[in-house]
């Protein structure tokens, strides 16, 4: 299954979950992970069968973690989860799992069209992408 073409232009590939594909946003102001289920022609969490609904919620769950990963790696915790499905402008079916926290810009705003991304230091975004990786694979570490 081909990616939105909006999703490498704004994220880093994290790997593949068993449903999804995982992304780190491209913003170092969030700890921030996006799911794309791996399921043709999907746009709305209603298109998956109740199988593939009940795996992206085992996977949001992994990226909880892995977004959780991230704030700490970047010494920034995360205080509160956001998730959301939105889709209003990619429309492929996508899940946003946002770390908050209440210093964070767009607080207690949505993230979205809040203010342009700023990109992550190379060595912030290697110590997010690895962390997020050792999240959303528990077993293999």
């Amino acid at each position: 299954m081909d990616l939105h073409p909006a999703f490498p232009a704004t994220s880093h590939a994290l790997g593949e979950l068993p449903l999804c594909h995982a992304r780190l946003q491209a913003d170092a102001r969030f700890a921030w992970v996006v799911l794309i289920p791996r399921v043709a022609e999907a746009r709305e969490i209603e298109d998956l069968s109740p199988p593939d609904r009940a795996a992206l919620m085992d996977e949001i769950m992994l990226a909880c973690a892995a977004v959780r990963a991230v704030g700490d790696a970047l010494a920034r915790p995360v205080e509160k989860l956001n998730i959301g499905q939105l889709g209003n402008v990619t429309p492929q079916l996508h899940v946003h799992v946002v770390g908050r926290r209440a210093d964070d810009p767009a607080w207690p705003g949505p993230v979205w069209g809040h203010s342009p991304a700023e990109a992550f230091r190379p060595s912030a975004l290697e110590a997010a992408l690895a962390a997020a990786r050792k999240a959303l694979n528990p077993r293999a570490g």
